[in-house]
């Protein structure tokens, strides 16, 4: 249910469960991170889903056996964060739940116009990610993450945008050709330059 192709030099990694919304399972997680651990050759990393949902969050059956509160999530974010090249979430449709934290990992984050996000752990009574609040503040404020968080709101890809959640809107058909073209001089350059670049923009 995890794809993985590899294309001289860029991994595109696909999430592949649309009969499910792409949720996640124990093990579909931990493939995830594997592949994420993996990756530290790669000149560029991109991460989608297949159908019209990028994920759903945690497989719901699961969620409530304790994947909910597993430190996988944690493991595959920082797996993904850590990665020195370009990475990518090409979100091909809605971004729901604990999903949130692998794509708020990802450098540039781009998706469809029928995507939407949300992220109502709240109320099933779980705690984000310790990670994902902090990553998500960084990009929209604190106000905006306590509105997603604490208000429950689910938001479309045009406010993603205008909030900064998103960097661009994109077609669907159109949505992986356009990650490729954006990891194109990525993959061109000196893997050295890219990756201290990309620590030049860690923060300061």
């Amino acid at each position: 249910m995890i794809e993985l192709i590899k294309d001289d030099g860029l991994w595109i990694v696909t999430i592949n469960r649309p009969d499910k919304a792409n949720s996640l399972t124990a093990a579909m997680l931990a493939e995830l991170a594997d592949i994420a651990e993996a990756a530290k050759d790669a000149r560029a990393l991109i991460l989608t889903g297949a159908g019209k949902v990028f994920s759903a969050g945690a497989d719901l059956e699961e969620a409530r056996a304790g994947l909910a509160v597993s430190d996988v999530w944690e493991r595959l974010s920082g797996a993904l964060a850590a990665l020195p090249c370009m990475t990518i979430a090409a979100l091909n449709g809605t971004l729901a739940g604990g999903a949130t934290g692998m794509a708020l990992a990802c450098d540039v984050r781009i998706a469809t116009p029928g995507a939407k996000f949300f992220y109502p752990v709240m109320k099933l009574g779980f705690l984000p990610q310790p990670s994902d609040p902090k990553r998500m503040a960084a990009l929209i404020g604190p106000a905006r993450t306590k509105l997603i968080l604490m208000g429950g709101q689910k938001i479309t890809a045009q406010q993603a945008y205008e909030f900064g959640l998103i960097d661009r809107i994109v077609e669907p058909d159109t949505l992986i050709d356009t990650a490729r073209d954006l990891t194109a001089d990525s993959r061109a350059a000196s893997p050295e330059i890219a990756a201290r670049i990309k620590e030049m923009c860690a923060g300061f």
